[in-house]
């Protein structure tokens, strides 16, 4: 009897392509019965590196060609990094599972060699929610946009552009190169983009996704809704400086969360405490609470 066939469609940059192995591995674990093949393609985000996100259509552009060939039956499921899905998802599109969280911090990754920041050379982020934070904590370092996929952006850094990048610790863990790390931002110190560390995958509605159980952490699941809610409710897109952190400890779960106002330039950050069945709910009072501050 031949094997039922899944086709997983990816974005085709190295990490896109670790992270969908690694998910299909995990459902392989689970049903020896299903065939996976793997599918990439070049995204419009991944195409145009010389600009912000935020300046050219925002997050959307990572997801939109897998949108059209899951729409088209061209692949059966995909796979994407949680902070790289708009906070609007397609009702014809649902997210179907949330494997287990990666390390969710962000790191600081100096030159190959050196052993401190470089006076006069940029901190390399393209992130306006790691910028306010990178500028609180190191107040005398100027800042300089850096995109393209992690390898690109390395090879930048050791060719001296940069005095040291910030970048999330799951992408480089999940690529094999967290000896790169020269320091881990605690979340007090940065707070992190709302489902980073977190793996997604879509597909198609009313479809039979059964299969993909297995690999769907409740844990991820629901930090990661408490997250988005936030983030929603502030209609946080790519340009306005938020961040966002759940964390659930037993049937507690405590958010942070991060919101500069683009008018006021003012930032605040809060954290709030309580039962983990009420996680959106409290996501939202401290987005209230944070925007009313600022």
């Amino acid at each position: 009897m031949s094997k039922k066939k899944i086709i997983v469609g990816s974005r085709e940059s190295k990490l896109a392509v670790i992270q969908s192995e690694l998910v299909m591995e995990q459902i392989k674990a689970h049903h020896p019965e299903l065939e996976l093949e793997l599918v990439t393609m070049k995204t419009t985000g991944d195409k145009i590196l010389d600009k912000t996100l935020d300046k050219i259509g925002g997050k959307g552009l990572f997801v939109k060609e897998l949108d059209r060939a899951l729409r088209e039956g061209e692949i059966d499921i995909s796979v994407h990094s949680l902070k790289d899905m708009p906070m609007e998802v397609s009702e014809d599109l649902p997210l179907l599972a949330f494997p287990k969280r990666e390390r969710p911090t962000d790191v600081l990754v100096l030159p190959k060699g050196r052993k401190e920041m470089e006076k006069g050379k940029p901190i390399g982020s393209s992130s306006p929610r790691r910028n306010v934070q990178l500028a609180a904590l190191y107040p005398d370092m100027e800042q300089k946009s850096v995109r393209g996929n992690v390898q690109t952006r390395l090879s930048k850094l050791d060719s001296g552009e940069y005095s040291a990048l910030v970048l999330a610790y799951a992408g480089l863990k999940r690529l094999d190169l967290d000896d790169r790390v020269s320091r881990e931002f605690t979340p007090d110190e940065m707070i992190p983009a709302a489902g980073q560390g977190i793996m997604v995958v879509q597909g198609r509605l009313g479809e039979d996704y059964s299969w993909l159980s297995c690999i769907d952490d409740p844990r991820a699941r629901e930090e990661a809704a408490a997250e988005r809610a936030f983030v929603t409710y502030l209609d946080g897109g790519c340009s306005a400086p938020i961040g966002a952190f759940a964390e659930i400890e037993g049937d507690e779960i405590r958010i942070r969360g991060l919101y500069c106002d683009e008018g006021t330039g003012i930032c605040e950050r809060g954290q709030i405490q309580g039962k983990r069945g009420d996680a959106a709910e409290l996501a939202i009072t401290l987005a209230k609470q944070l925007k009313g501050e600022a």
